[in-house]
């Protein structure tokens, strides 16, 4: 490994294109959020416009202004142009492993992870709620690699089997049909020690919302005022997220039964307990020491307010 992180690996299927970074004029001081998915993305992006915007109005939905780059379905140039047309503090969503997305020092990188048992709930919530627009999309927009994405099955512990052991990808052994949990965590883990990284995670945001966001506002150098900060925190609640769906995720009901108040859905841990038998959970640890270290598989599953990472 060298002394910077190097992109060795190209991300294509139904849902990302990681080449469309490449087309991406970076500015000194962006910032891009990455998750594998369902880990506080929307959540984050969230946090941010409140930050960078904390003295003005946020200037449209959250997930306009902040587009998700790699994702193929979605027309690439009018996001550029958008992009260049913004004067605030750019911040971007990707759901790329560290390894498939450009590296720049003067680039700021949120990472948000999350117990991988909780992540696959939500992504049952998410997945079975596709509508037949999204699921059409996905698997008949032009330019599509490898096979379409299989409607989700209805069977939890059957869709649970395949996530936790296949791998969409050859490098992965996790993720199937969408992409790894555990690789994505990996890849940055490897690179935490780097100033421009910062790993934060789901449990450590339910536990003490606003130490995580004076944390992530004094990595990137803002400075709201001290009389903002309840306001800020108020907004950036699930409760007050679930309120304003509308005017951050809007067109939600195109691409979700149910729109966002199925994107939005409860924003609580653990609902695998009950839902998962002893012996699909069994297959949790085994996945775990696959892929991570003891060190980084304990901060998956507790955060770094219980361990201390």
């Amino acid at each position: 490994m060298g002394d910077r992180p190097q992109r060795e690996r190209v991300y294509q299927n139904h849902h990302l294109d990681s080449t469309r970074w490449d087309q991406v004029r970076f500015r000194p001081g962006d910032v891009v959020v990455s998750t594998s998915y369902k880990a506080g993305t929307t959540w984050m992006q969230n946090i941010l416009a409140h930050l960078v915007f904390w003295d003005a109005e946020i200037p449209g939905p959250v997930t306009e202004i902040s587009p998700w780059i790699g994702m193929r379905v979605r027309p690439l140039e009018p996001q550029l142009a958008m992009l260049e047309t913004q004067a605030h503090r750019r911040f971007l969503k990707s759901h790329l492993a560290l390894d498939g997305l450009p590296y720049r020092e003067d680039v700021k990188y949120i990472v948000v992870s999350r117990d991988a048992r909780d992540v696959f709930m939500s992504l049952w919530n998410h997945y079975g709620n596709y509508t037949p627009i999204m699921q059409g999309l996905l698997n008949n927009t032009p330019g599509r690699v490898g096979s379409p994405l299989p409607w989700c099955p209805e069977d939890v512990s059957w869709l649970w089997r395949q996530w936790i052991q296949l791998g969409w990808f050859e490098w992965e052994s996790d993720g199937w049909p969408f992409w790894s949990h555990l690789h994505h965590l990996k890849t940055w883990w490897e690179w935490r020690h780097l100033p421009n990284i910062l790993l934060v995670h789901y449990n450590d945001l339910l536990a003490d919302l606003e130490g995580e966001m004076r944390r992530v506002a004094a990595y990137l150098e803002i400075e709201p005022a001290d009389d903002a900060w309840p306001r800020l925190v108020d907004a950036c609640t699930f409760a007050s997220m679930k309120q304003q769906a509308a005017k951050i995720m809007p067109g939600a009901e195109l691409g979700f039964v149910g729109g966002t108040d199925t994107f939005f859905y409860k924003g609580t841990n653990r609902r695998w307990d009950g839902a998962l038998s002893d012996e699909d959970l069994a297959l949790y640890p085994e996945a775990v020491e696959r892929t991570l270290s003891p060190e980084a598989g304990e901060w998956l599953e507790k955060g770094r307010l219980a361990t201390g990472s």
